[in-house]
């Protein structure tokens, strides 16, 4: 089932072009990759996709139920997110099982299986220890990975992720991309993510839509290769 159809979206900031003619899509149950030179204003075509910034011309559409009929889901994680100081109050595992309030409504009690899904969230990123530490005590880069906890407690049917791993030792990386890899192959889930690293990633990725600066533009100005956006083997 397709989720996201981008047609010939172009985008400009302040009169300067920086997006034009992008095609890109995403369906059901596939997990893809967002990839480009630093400044090929991946971030931005994230962000012109679920509508938080307004495209010049072109179209977006996303559909209205996920796979299993009911309405779609969307997780954003942008970069960096995490900005906690030292006096917040939550502990790790409160902020994580916030997640699941959407989900649930906010005056209904979480069950054993909610239980169970967040200490997979919190194992997923390496942080079911430091489940009862305050959440603004936690280094810069744990704090990160409690943000990716919540939004996995929270259950969305995309994930949409600006550079997910920074901050993540090498090991934690590769359950983080196995966990995403699951959720992709055994419950229809879907994976839209920038990264600066393909190659830690295509083992598990289907395909990768790489952002290549337009040579006839006198603009600093991206657009879709056709070349690499093509299923890994």
């Amino acid at each position: 089932m397709r989720y996201i159809t981008v047609s010939d979206v172009s985008f400009q900031y302040n009169n300067e072009p920086v997006l034009e003619h992008i095609h890109y899509f995403l369906d059901s149950g596939e997990f893809v990759t967002l990839t480009g030179e630093n400044g090929a204003a991946k971030s931005t075509l994230i962000k012109v996709t679920l509508g938080i910034l307004k495209p010049l011309s072109g179209s977006v559409e996303i559909a209205d139920q996920s796979v299993r009929g009911k309405k779609l889901r969307i997780a954003y994680l942008p970069q960096q997110i995490a900005a906690f100081n030292t006096g917040f109050p939550s502990t790790v595992y409160e902020f994580v099982k916030s997640g699941r309030y959407p989900r649930k409504g906010w005056f209904r009690r979480i069950t054993k299986h909610d239980e169970e899904h967040i200490q997979k969230s919190l194992e997923s990123v390496g942080l079911w220890e430091q489940r009862n530490s305050r959440l603004g005590s936690l280094s810069g880069g744990q704090k990160q990975r409690a943000v990716i906890a919540r939004m996995f407690a929270s259950d969305p049917d995309i994930f949409v992720l600006d550079e997910p791993t920074t901050g993540m030792d090498r090991g934690t990386k590769e359950e983080f991309y196995k966990l995403m890899n699951h959720n992709v192959q055994h419950h229809q889930k879907s994976v839209l993510m920038i990264t600066h690293d393909p190659d830690e990633v295509k083992e598990f990725a289907n395909r990768n839509v790489y952002l290549v600066r337009d040579q006839t533009s006198p603009w600093r100005c991206f657009n879709v290769h056709d070349g690499e956006e093509e299923a890994n083997d």
